[in-house]
């Protein structure tokens, strides 16, 4: 397993989000999570990267974890851990998150040359070989404003690439978009599913999470309340709340 969760729990003002949410993720695996909005979906994908501290359970991402028991503080030890962990991870944001005044190239670029260290020139190489994987290599120099809606967002897919990532998690990566550009940000997901890429997506897309997924997650009331195959789950799913959420699907 490279991602796993066990007992995740998190609360807002004193509403609950989040409560007892245990998942395993195994290398190489795409997965998408699906529920009604505001069931505690893009939350559980925050507490992955630990964005969001959850208040109790354990986070375990490429062997570093991450535990909080209930009532603890956050100790600097725990926020070491924490850094350790989301350096294996890229987080693809709905509303790209681009730096408006730095080129596409640039915004590549700029995560390697500050966390990693990395020489420009080599930054600038894998940054275009990246792009290049994108489909983004033409436009390299342009600034984020002058992009489509999906270009920004393949965009972005590149720069959380950047960091060589071993799971990435997309969290609505295709909401904001209309039908022909979602289709492009959704080819190149797939062909990172095809690269080997552990890859979670929060995702209202229904058709992707069908035919792209290795497994569905139903969330529901911050719970999980069924795991399966795409096949199962959009066929003949075991729970009645999940039969109701996709009855126009099913």
């Amino acid at each position: 397993m490279i991602v796993s969760t066990q007992g995740l729990g998190k609360s807002f003002d004193g509403h609950t989000v989040l409560s007892d949410v245990s998942l395993d993720v195994e290398a190489g695996e795409l997965v998408s999570i699906i529920g009604p909005s505001g069931c505690g979906k893009s939350t559980f994908l925050r507490c992955l990267n630990l964005l969001e501290r959850p208040d109790c359970g354990t986070v375990t991402v490429a062997g570093v974890s991450v535990s909080r028991e209930a009532g603890q503080g956050w100790t600097p030890a725990q926020e070491r851990l924490a850094h350790q962990l989301r350096g294996a991870v890229g987080m693809v944001f709905q509303g790209f998150n681009l730096f408006p005044h730095r080129t596409v190239l640039e915004n590549v670029m700029l995560a390697p040359v500050v966390v990693k260290s990395t020489c420009k020139a080599q930054a600038r190489r894998q940054a275009m070989a990246l792009l290049e994987k994108v489909g983004l290599e033409a436009v390299a120099d342009r600034y984020p404003v002058t992009l489509s809606g999906g270009q920004q967002q393949r965009a972005a897919i590149a720069r959380a690439l950047a960091v060589e990532p071993l799971v990435m998690l997309y969290d609505e990566p295709t909401s904001a978009l209309d039908p022909e550009l979602t289709d492009e940000v959704l080819a190149v997901m797939r062909q990172l599913d095809l690269d080997g890429m552990t890859q979670i997506v929060v995702t209202h897309e229904m058709p992707f999470a069908r035919a792209a997924s290795d497994r569905v997650v139903f969330m529901q009331h911050g719970r999980i309340v069924e795991i399966a195959d795409p096949d199962i789950m959009f066929v003949n799913p075991a729970a009645a709340e999940t039969q109701r959420f996709l009855k126009k699907y099913l």
